[in-house]
Parts: structure tokens; sequence; C-alpha cells
């Protein structure tokens, strides 16, 4: 009995199912074993093999990589040895300790709150400590706009992302595989003036592609379950105008789903750096093609937005783990 097909059962639904409702009963912290865990090993990587090439940056990555992932599936396999069941407890561990989602939207949930309640100072306060830049200036279609496309790109690098890579046969080390590469895509290359050495060239480029397919399944998420049609064509025409590829499908997709127009004509600088991922520079776009400006009322309908994406691939694997079930024999 191999890895693949105990991780194609009803297990792995169960698993994705039961860990969402533990982060939304009992969000974890920010700084949880697992974040302080990888952000200090992070940290002591770059301290010993940053030496300024290329070539060091590949191995301190693929260390990394290999020191944080491996013990997860050794202990998946030794709880497989046990019983099926315990195996079934560490996945929903390993998952809850690789999402965030609930501990991120209580800062969306806060804005909301303050915007209704005419409160921009506490809105530019909230968001400023989401989103870790100046937001004094911010007039309140700029505050809702950053809370939309924070909201957007967390969803997916919280929640999605971490689904789908627990999706394929490596189980519950996927999650912490891609959580661990989304970090040092970031750790690695910030600040700004860290983007170009060559140290941490890898670790960026290595997260776009373990990103590529799961940024682009989430983009099609969010065209199915919002407007369809406007989605599919601000990704065909406008993904390309931001400088990160997949924050730009994200963002494109989401904002055609919407109906809100995300980015600005002329920005210079990053609207947000995610915990994880950096966010995108768009330039000369044409605002009159990506619908209405932001609002207190697209704070909503991203939360519905998000959550309906979230339901469809819950359904999905649903069907799909009740179509292997019962086309083949299950033997424990």
């Amino acid at each position: 009995m191999g890895l693949a097909d105990i991780e194609s059962r009803p297990m792995t639904f169960f698993s994705i199912l039961f860990a969402l409702l533990a982060e939304q009963f009992r969000p974890l912290r920010a700084d949880n074993l697992f974040n302080t865990a990888l952000q200090t090993f992070s940290l002591r990587m770059e301290g010993w093999f940053n030496a300024g090439h290329a070539g060091h940056g590949r191995l301190a990555w693929l260390l990394t990589i290999a020191a944080l992932a491996i013990p997860i599936i050794i202990v998946y396999w030794v709880c497989l040895r046990i019983h099926p069941i315990v195996a079934f407890v560490w996945n929903i561990v390993v998952l809850y300790s690789t999402l965030g989602f609930r501990h991120e939207s209580q800062y969306f949930t806060l804005i909301q709150l303050a915007l209704n309640a005419d409160d921009d100072a506490t809105a530019r306060k909230v968001l400023a400590q989401w989103t870790r830049t100046d937001t004094t200036a911010l007039e309140t279609s700029d505050i809702a706009r950053l809370a939309v496309e924070q909201a957007l790109v967390t969803s997916h690098c919280r929640v999605f992302g971490v689904f789908f890579w627990f999706l394929v046969p490596f189980g519950p080390a996927g999650p912490v595989m891609y959580r661990v590469a989304a970090h040092l895509a970031q750790a690695w290359n910030a600040p700004d003036a860290l983007k170009n050495e060559a140290f941490g060239l890898f670790a960026a480029r290595a997260f776009y592609w373990i990103d590529w397919i799961p940024a682009r399944l989430t983009a099609v998420a969010f065209a199915i379950v919002g407007n369809f049609e406007d989605a599919v064509y601000a990704w065909r025409n406008l993904a390309s105008r931001w400088q990160d590829e997949s924050v730009g499908i994200l963002l494109s997709a989401g904002g055609g789903a919407l109906g809100v127009r995300l980015g600005t004509a002329s920005q210079t600088t990053p609207d947000a750096i995610l915990a994880d991922v950096v966010l995108l520079e768009p330039s000369g776009v044409d605002e009159g093609l990506l619908g209405e400006e932001a609002s207190v009322r697209a704070l909503q309908s991203t939360v519905g937005l998000v959550w309906r994406a979230l339901l469809l691939w819950l359904l999905l694997l649903l069907l799909l783990s009740i179509a292997v079930w019962l086309g083949k024999p299950v033997i424990l």
C-alpha cells in the first residue's frame, strides 16, 4: 500500500475539513510554533550559507526544505504503520499548523468593521499592521482596495496553495514544503535591497514554479464562483501588467470576478508585503477596464468570493473522493 493509495481516499477530504474547522474555532497565533521555527531556521540558514553566490542560495534552499519536510513524511509513514487513523490525525495537525486563514482574516474583519463605522484611522492602523506598509495618507477607497488585494492573495497562499500541495502524493509534507518555500522566497529577498542578490534568486524562482499551478487553479475558482467573463477577460489582458506574474493572475481574475478595480495606474512601489509573498507593482493599467472603484461594499463581496471558492474546492474534492472510494476496494 503506497502513499498515493492512502491519499486518494476520503481521508484526504476529511483531513482538510477537520483542519479548517479547527482553524476556524481556534486560530493559531502569528507566533505559533511552526512560524517561529520557520523564521528562526531560515535566518540561521541564511547566516550560515549566504556568501553572495547563487549556488550557496540553492544549497541552503534544498537543505532547508529537506530539514523541515522530510521529518514530516517520516512521522506520517510511522503513523501509517501504527494505524491509518493515527496518520489521519497527523494530517490534521500538519494542515492546522500550516493554515493561517482565520488569523489573517481577523485583520480583514477589523478593517471592514472600522470602515463601516466610518473610522478610517482605525482601518489605516489595522491595514498597516497587516501589510507592513505606511498607510497614513490613504483614502477610504485605497484602504478598501489594499484590503481586498491582501485578502485575495493571502487566501491563496494560506489556504488554496496549501490544499493543492496536500492533494499531491507527498501527503502532509506537501503543505510544509509549500509554506517553507513561500517564506524563503520572501525572507531571502527582503528588504528590497536584497532582491537582486544572488543568494535569494533561487528561492524566488523555485517558489514561482511551486506556485505556478496552484495560483492558476485559485484564479479559475475565483472566475467560476464570481463574474466569469470579466474574470477571464481581466486575466487574459491585464495579468501581465503586474511585475509578479502569479499575483497578477490572482488579482486580475479576482478583481474581474468581483467587478472591482484593483491596482492603480502609476504605482512604483508594492502595495503590500505578505508574510510569505511579495506583492506586485501594477503599471499603466487602463482603469476603465477593471470595474468599479473599491469600496466598503467590496470587502463583503470579497468574503463571499473566497468562501464560495473554498466551498467549490471542497465540493470537487468530495466528489472525487467518493468516486475513487466507490470505484476501487478499500484495503487497510
